[in-house]
């Protein structure tokens, strides 16, 4: 049987955040701990990168959330990514995650950040995920991997789904992001080529002058558009 079900109508698509519509960079967050974050959160800061997510791939994200949102107040969101069921999600949301991310369209995951009116960035690759994840209420649907399809793929899916909100992940460097803001992108998403070795000791100053890097040019190609 076909399914009756409708997915929810476009006025309950949550907006991204004033902070992400302004920066346009979601900062990946993989560590061993979650006990780790709170100095290099500091450091992206401190480079103008205010959109943190943090991966369930790292130990202690529930628990560390609450901790890091009371340390640095409105200065930064934080986000919950690799979210895999309505479960995680839900935890997440209750741990007080400013939005959601997954690796791969589950609807259900949408609806559960919709209902809770919290912003979702499902991953998708091909157009019937990516429009799946869209009609389904997502507030931008995630390019994954992007390095795959590369900018370009953002300006072929604005020829069928113009409306469509994209946010490029997985393989995306400093370089590159003004490609993909030039795109339409409505912002990137960048992990190892901005945090580097932070985890494992690094220079969180050279970190932050890479966070500086990567705003001045996703600035510089959003002012261009």
């Amino acid at each position: 049987m076909f399914s009756t079900e409708q997915p929810p109508v476009a006025g309950e698509r949550i907006p991204a955040s004033s902070i992400l519509r302004g920066t346009r960079t979601i900062a990946v967050m993989r560590a061993s701990a979650a006990t780790d974050y709170a100095p290099v959160v500091e450091a992206l800061i401190n480079g103008g990168v205010l959109s943190v997510e943090l991966t369930l791939s790292t130990p202690g994200v529930f628990e560390e959330l609450p901790l890091l949102r009371k340390r640095f107040g409105d200065a930064v969101e934080f986000g919950v990514g690799t979210v895999t069921s309505v479960d995680d999600a839900e935890r997440a949301l209750d741990a007080g995650a400013s939005y959601l991310v997954t690796p791969t369209t589950d609807t259900a995951v949408i609806e559960a950040a919709v209902r809770r009116g919290v912003a979702i960035y499902p991953g998708g690759l091909t157009p019937t995920e990516l429009l799946a994840g869209w009609s389904a209420g997502a507030t931008a649907v995630k390019v994954f991997p992007a390095s795959v399809v590369g900018p370009g793929y953002v300006s072929a899916l604005r020829g069928p789904f113009p409306d469509l909100q994209v946010v490029p992940s997985g393989g995306v460097d400093i370089d590159d992001a003004v490609a993909w803001v030039k795109a339409g992108a409505l912002a990137v998403s960048v992990g190892g080529p901005l945090l580097g070795d932070a985890f494992k000791g690094g220079d969180l100053g050279k970190l932050t002058e890479r966070a500086v890097r990567l705003r001045a040019a996703v600035d510089e190609a959003a002012a261009a558009l």
